[in-house]
């Protein structure tokens, strides 16, 4: 059986970037999910999902999602990557917006990405600017952390990623954490 394998789904190269680390950390195989193949990852002993967070949705989870009865007896877990920092509460709703039935026990991990307007689809920079306009009219005391790294990050750009994120995804594959 081989070692292990890395899946990843990145729009805008965050992910990719948190996976090419991972790959050279662990010496997991890496691949794109659009290429991944769920016999090639059944015959892995571990299997980590990377993916960006786009609309409260893990990118790549639905490679997940349709092999998770050939997957459910490897070591899985998952990382998301998103633009804002990292917040519990935040956390706990992608858990559980992307996490239920088959998928709930695989552990979840979180890591900072990046912001580029200038690189984003005319829709995703669309749709940004909708959220930037509606977060906008509240009162700045009130926003929660990802209101205000998005109004923070309106016309610029930033790159948070960082490897110390995969250091708890790191002691899990280990076996230091469960």
């Amino acid at each position: 059986m081989k070692k292990g394998m890395i899946i990843y789904r990145s729009k805008y190269g965050a992910a990719r970037k948190y996976a090419g680390w991972l790959q050279e950390m662990t010496g997991f195989a890496c691949v794109e999910a659009s290429k991944a193949a769920a016999e090639e990852a059944a015959q892995c002993e571990t299997v980590v999902l990377c993916g960006g967070i786009y609309a409260s949705g893990i990118a790549g989870l639905s490679f997940l999602r349709k092999n998770i009865s050939k997957l459910k007896d490897r070591k899985l877990a998952v990382l998301c990557v998103g633009a804002s920092p990292y917040d519990d509460g935040a956390f706990e709703e992608i858990r559980k917006h992307n996490l239920k039935n088959d998928l709930k026990d695989i552990p979840l991990f979180y890591a900072r990405g990046a912001w580029n307007e200038s690189a984003m689809t005319w829709k995703d920079r669309t749709l940004c600017r909708l959220l930037q306009k509606s977060v906008a009219k509240k009162d700045p005391d009130t926003y929660e952390p990802w209101m205000k790294a998005l109004m923070c990050a309106v016309g610029q750009t930033c790159d948070w990623t960082d490897k110390k994120y995969l250091d708890p995804l790191m002691e899990y594959l280990e076996g230091k954490s469960s």
